[in-house]
């Protein structure tokens, strides 16, 4: 499609006029016209417009515009800013409060959030496995092309395995939307809501009817563009970076001074799997684990990690990333060969850093090893800071959500996974 969130993206292989489902993004290879529609509003012209009616309507009618940065997209503007990534940051900061944002956030708090509702929901289906078929294996559910692939070809097979808990952006979607804009004594309605991620396809997250409020008529997150969009805006206005002021980023919680920016653990796309796996070891077999050691199995996209107790594997962790990965997975499952407890799975080869709104070479359709290189030594100069150590996380469950065990914590940071389709595609070749 004209927005670049359709099939023949990743590890594509043609084989004359065939697909093969390591080429494919999900369901049947297209979007539904609703979808392409919706999809096509999340658009640099679709906030230009927003801003522009700012400027025109009654101040009554202004929307307050929000734009929430993940992680991931940060080292993508240091390599191209030539800056570190904190420094970036706050020039991105900078450009995005010219054109009329009025907060700036990164989406790290959110992805605490979801780290420790999957730490939460692992050990509980772990406790159930031997009564729950479906307990295990847990799936991570971060990645909306695994999430769409499972819901509209795999169906049953793996949407009751996969965890609950929201996005990194559907969190950040809910808490701009159900907590800031309360602090701010604004209607959500009021609130634009801008998420600026490396990868097309959370665009159609973004537009999932459970992250709508049709009373409100309000998303969670109103427009996803990816990190190469705003790029080709700067470039697009002729930006100079040196120019730039440089503005430290927005507390959600609203508090004076510099945000510190930080990372969570594992290979640059939140590492929920090293998380998991930390907390179970601890939780369920009083073990603290300090360094994990990845084995490579098929390549560097496929990896186990192993917890072991005198001579006996007590977690089997794996790390499965892009399509062609996915199928061996979705093979072994079929057959009942999964011998993991948890896996993390990303359709993206080489995981969130790679994704294609930003990773793409300027020439267009390969991937820039050498930008993704590059990427991937930003983001590794982070500090490392647990979300079980985040004073910011602990102020939030309390006073947002009442408590880790509340009613309101599962309502706002859970969600649910549906079969949508139920044939495969004749052309799809496994």
């Amino acid at each position: 499609t004209a927005t670049g969130v359709c099939v023949l993206r990743r590890d594509t292989v043609h084989e004359g006029s065939q697909l093969l489902l390591s080429a494919c993004l999900s369901c049947d290879g297209c979007l539904s016209e609703e979808e392409s529609l919706k999809i096509s509003q999340q658009s640099l012209e679709e906030v230009e417009r927003v801003l522009a009616l700012n400027k025109k309507c009654d101040v009554s009618k202004h929307k307050v515009l929000v734009a929430s940065i993940c992680p991931q997209s940060l080292p993508f503007f240091a390599v191209k800013f030539g800056l570190d990534i904190t420094e970036a940051a706050h020039k991105l900061c900078g450009f995005l409060k010219t054109l009329g944002v009025q907060f700036v956030f990164d989406t790290t708090l959110a992805a605490g959030f979801s780290i420790l509702e999957s730490q939460r929901e692992f050990i509980q289906r772990y406790r159930r496995r031997h009564h729950d078929s479906h307990a295990l294996p847990m799936f991570t559910s971060s990645c909306p092309g695994w999430i769409r692939y499972s819901e509209r070809v795999l169906g049953s097979l793996v949407t009751p395995h996969i965890c609950t808990a929201r996005s990194p952006q559907q969190v950040m979607g809910c808490l701009v939307k159900k907590y800031f804009s309360k602090q701010q004594k604004l209607s959500p309605e009021k609130v634009y809501h801008v998420l600026v991620a490396p990868c097309f396809d959370k665009k159609l997250e973004a537009v999932r009817e459970e992250f709508y409020n049709s009373l409100l008529e309000t998303r969670d997150v109103d427009c996803v563009l990816t990190s190469g969009e705003i790029y080709c805006l700067m470039e697009q206005r002729k930006v100079s970076v040196e120019e730039l002021d440089s503005v430290p980023l927005d507390h959600v919680l609203g508090e004076a001074g510099d945000v510190a920016l930080v990372r969570h653990e594992g290979r640059g796309s939140e590492g929920f799997l090293e998380h998991v796996f930390k907390h179970a070891a601890k939780e369920l077999f009083g073990l603290d684990v300090h360094e994990i050691t990845y084995k490579h199995l098929r390549n560097r996209d496929f990896q186990e990690v192993t917890l072991e107790r005198d001579g006996e594997t007590l977690l089997q962790f794996a790390a499965v990333y892009g399509f062609r990965n996915i199928q061996t997975l979705v093979h072994r499952m079929r057959k009942g060969r999964v011998p993991y407890q948890l896996v993390e799975v990303l359709s993206c080869p080489g995981g969130c850093l790679s994704g294609r709104g930003q990773a793409e070479s300027e020439a267009g359709g390969k991937v820039d090893k050498v930008l993704i290189q590059q990427m991937e030594e930003a983001y590794s100069s982070l500090p490392i800071r647990l979300p079980e150590v985040n004073p910011a996380l602990h102020t939030l469950y309390q006073e947002w959500l009442q408590g880790q065990d509340s009613q309101q914590a599962s309502t706002l940071l859970h969600t649910q996974y549906r079969n949508q389709s139920h044939t495969q595609p004749p052309h799809m070749q496994w």
